[in-house]
């Protein structure tokens, strides 16, 4: 057992100016990620095709919702095969070597797409694609082709298009990256998690800094936009020396994009991290220290904290979108891309069609018995009461913007924000007193220091987290 796992307490660095002893474990609870609300974790089985068809019909009318039949929109596509099992993930994926099954999933995902354009209509137009899963490069250069194909004769893909796609460095390599980029991709994500190779050995996933780092340049000399990594901070083995080492390796090569996340352990959950041992996952306090370290690494490095657990450099997009106001959130994550509507493709995707969000089957034998049967996919989701849309946007402008301005919000929903949000508006005081926001009369403002616990301050006003037990399902907030 490592020095870090006998620690009982963990002196959390201030290196940066940025943060006070303690504040870290004072704040530590479980949360909600906010790519929606209501979350998914509250989307029912009473909400089916026939909800969903209806939310269809009101944006191909243009009525109904918070987004007109014009409006451009996102699109997902999951693709859920990989061919080996990482034992963090809480993804749906599936673990196969019979690459096969590409090619027949991507006949169920054919029959998807004409359903959706049946009933929006040919050529809409699409400002931002996602692929991910699973490993999406699971599938080879021709039937990626045929995807971005098929996509493209369905939808219009307009002028800046954000075109994205998750990577595992394991199965990618300098033509198959061109590959990509021929096909409209600009942006790729890498799941690095850890370069530290006992981290990477004790959750089944290695690859080596000189692999991504050949990926890396490779990608920069094709001409891709951006590059985001994924980290995992609370891995199995993982020290702060170890963790330190990796920081120090992932700012050398310069991503324009980070993403770092904290691992919920959840063994009864997902059948995956029952092959990690319990006594190899690092205390929480010294989690909360490598988390620390994190910070302090990437702002002194010049990074950008756009917000929770995601930082960017100063001339990447979605800097350039927190700084100017223009910052949104869908369940990619952080986006530049106008709010509004996003179509879902795959096993288990979500979808947000106005004021509904749905879910698809999470199983392929479910989901290919639904679209061979001629029936939407959707197998859960929810039609958003009034104070469901207050919320939402409420947590939406914290989370983005970091400021809610009662009388823009009093002007939209037709409201008094702070009669309305009282009984939150008394308990955002205990993070007032720590320095996280400021309330005035005219609105709640997110300080520099509040950023890096928006996700608390967001939950505040989530009606769905009074429930009791209601925050065990989610990772922690840091």
């Amino acid at each position: 057992m490592s020095p870090d796992h006998t620690t009982t307490t963990a002196v959390l660095p201030d290196s940066a100016g940025f943060l006070p002893p303690g504040l870290l474990s004072r704040l530590e609870s479980s949360g909600p990620r906010y790519t929606s609300y209501p979350t998914a974790d509250r989307f029912v089985e009473a909400h089916g095709p026939e909800q969903h068809m209806r939310a269809l019909a009101q944006r191909a009318a243009g009525v109904g919702g918070l987004t007109g039949s014009g409006a451009p929109l996102s699109v997902y596509v999951h693709v859920p095969f990989c061919e080996s099992l990482c034992y963090y993930c809480a993804c749906n994926k599936i673990i196969t070597k019979h690459h096969e099954r590409g090619g027949e999933y991507l006949q169920l995902l054919d029959a998807e797409i004409r359903m959706w354009t049946q009933a929006l209509g040919p050529r809409q137009g699409v400002t931002q694609l996602h692929l991910g899963g699973g490993s999406p490069t699971f599938l080879s250069d021709t039937e990626l082709t045929q995807m971005t194909e098929r996509l493209k004769a369905a939808f219009e893909w307009l002028p800046g298009i954000e075109a994205s796609i998750e990577v595992d460095p394991r199965t990618v390599n300098e033509a198959r990256l061109a590959h990509l980029k021929q096909l409209g991709f600009n942006r790729l994500s890498l799941g690095i998690q850890d370069f530290d190779e006992r981290v990477q050995q004790a959750v089944h996933r290695v690859q080596s800094y000189g692999q991504v780092e050949a990926l890396m340049k490779s990608a920069r000399e094709l001409g891709f936009q951006s590059i985001n990594l994924d980290l995992i901070c609370g891995l199995p083995l993982q020290t702060t020396t170890s963790f330190q080492r990796t920081l120090e390796q992932v700012i050398e090569l310069r991503p324009e994009r980070i993403a770092l996340y904290a691992y919920a352990h959840l063994p009864q959950r997902f059948k995956a991290q029952r092959r990690i041992h319990s006594v190899d996952i690092p205390l929480p306090e010294v989690r909360l220290q490598m988390h620390a370290q994190a910070i302090a690494a990437f702002l002194e490095a010049g990074y950008e904290h756009i917000g929770m657990d995601h930082f960017a450099l100063p001339s990447d997009a979605l800097a350039q979108a927190k700084r100017q106001g223009r910052l949104h959130r869908n369940f990619q994550g952080y986006t530049v891309q106008p709010d509004g509507d996003l179509i879902g493709l795959g096993v288990s995707a979500i979808s947000r069609v106005g004021a509904s969000y749905c879910q698809n089957a999470k199983t392929i034998e479910e989901y290919r018995d639904a679209l061979e049967q001629g029936q939407w996919p959707v197998v859960r989701g929810i039609t958003l009461s009034r104070d469901d849309l207050v919320r939402r946007a409420t947590i939406m402008a914290l989370m983005c913007q970091g400021r809610l301005d009662f009388q823009a919000l009093a002007d939209a929903h037709l409201i008094d924000p702070r009669k309305y949000f009282a009984a939150e508006l008394e308990a955002l005081q205990n993070h007032a007193e720590q320095g996280l926001v400021t309330i005035s009369e005219q609105a709640v403002e997110i300080t520099a220091l509040g950023w890096f616990f928006v996700r608390s301050i967001a939950a505040v006003f989530d009606r769905f987290l009074q429930l009791e037990g209601a925050r065990e399902k989610f990772s922690k907030i840091i």
